[in-house]
């Protein structure tokens, strides 16, 4: 099964956010069998159910034990979704 995740992530108070945002983002590219995408507004992680939703939480977790504060919004859609559908 596949799934499809938006993430979006929110160091609070923290001077070099953009530092933040770009090591987890990283950390999410080095592993094998993922699609990382970005743009300006969110992350999208792609790839088999097990894998990306244990990595993505692994590396939620690895942020909030090295950050003090850091807000993360979420979308866990089933499917693979990284092919965007022609209009009708």
């Amino acid at each position: 099964m596949k799934v499809s995740i938006e993430i979006s992530l929110y160091p609070l108070a923290e001077e070099k956010f953009k530092t933040e945002i770009w090591t987890f983002i990283k950390r999410l590219r080095l592993v094998e069998g993922l699609n990382v995408i970005t743009n300006g507004m969110s992350t999208q992680v792609f790839g088999d159910y097990d894998l990306a939703t244990n990595h993505v939480m692994a590396e939620i977790k690895h942020v909030h034990q090295t950050l003090n504060a850091a807000v993360f919004v979420c979308k866990f859609i089933g499917g693979d979704r990284s092919v965007v559908e022609a209009e009708s």
